[in-house]
């Protein structure tokens, strides 16, 4: 989940917890708290995502060892909740026919400077990925790092539209907070080694501010769940990753870190296919 961050002026903090909000409502929220949060994210964590660097996850999964993708040769390349689109950014450079969405445009921005920085040219789109702006089948292959699903609470809407933007046989990869995490305390340390809550308890985490607006909303699915969205949607599911806490890997990242990646899963990654 992310760090809290600092509220608007406008609208403070005041109460965040696993709450029941409107879906409308929470499903909004995330373009808004990208686009205030968008910088203070990149300088707590652009160092280790790199401006043009494809990481799954806060374990450190690289698309150049993991190989998720699969052989992108001729192909169209679409990611779904990019960011400032580091991901796409690297692919840029591997000379892969890609595009990168958002429905951030802070994020966009900030992508935007990355790529004068680094020279590239990404092509970036304003989206919500449940509405994506293109054709049918225009697509070989999507992929989210961490992007769009758990901030939003019809994920299964986004399957379906990467589902219709994709050709049969399309690749879909996605990596997310992995379900089981949901049930132990967002803490880096051993008191986040103890589950305090229901796995099954699918509640929302919410922060709302002194108006009672939802500031930002992230949404917990099980692994069942998950499997029920992507098949629904028309999807094979090849394989799941679930990447254990490589040796000799220090940082921390809200609740990621050592002590938590030594016993229990930080991260999912759902490798599927369009039938």
């Amino acid at each position: 989940m992310a760090p809290d961050a600092p509220a608007p002026d406008d609208d403070p903090l005041a109460e965040a917890g696993y709450l029941d909000v409107p879906p409308a409502e929470g499903g909004s929220a995330g373009r808004g708290w990208w686009d205030a949060n968008a910088e203070e994210y990149l300088d707590e964590h652009g160092t280790f995502l790199g401006p043009d660097d494809f990481c799954w996850c806060p374990e450190g999964v690289r698309e150049a060892d993991a190989h998720l993708l699969g052989d992108l040769a001729g192909a169209r390349v679409l990611e779904i909740g990019a960011g400032a689109a580091q991901c796409s950014r690297w692919l840029v450079g591997q000379g892969v026919d890609v595009v990168a969405t958002d429905v951030s445009a802070g994020m966009l921005l900030a992508g935007r400077r990355y790529d004068e920085q680094t020279g590239a040219r990404t092509p970036l789109v304003l989206a919500d990925a449940r509405a994506l702006p293109f054709a049918d089948a225009s697509f070989d292959v999507a992929f989210t790092a961490f992007g769009a699903i758990p901030f939003v609470p019809d994920a299964d809407r986004v399957h379906t539209e990467v589902a219709r933007v994709l050709r049969p046989g399309g690749r879909w990869v996605l990596s997310v907070t992995h379900p089981v995490r949901w049930a132990f305390p967002d803490d880096p340390s051993e008191h986040g080694l103890t589950a305090t809550r229901s796995y099954f308890d699918r509640r929302p985490y919410v922060e709302l501010g002194t108006s009672g607006r939802v500031r930002y909303a992230e949404y917990h699915r099980t692994i069942g769940d998950h499997v029920a969205d992507l098949v629904g949607a028309g999807f094979v599911i090849d394989r799941v990753v679930e990447p254990e806490w490589p040796e000799g890997h220090e940082r921390t990242w809200g609740g990621w870190s050592p002590v938590r990646g030594a016993l229990i899963p930080g991260t999912a990654i759902f490798v599927t296919h369009r039938a």
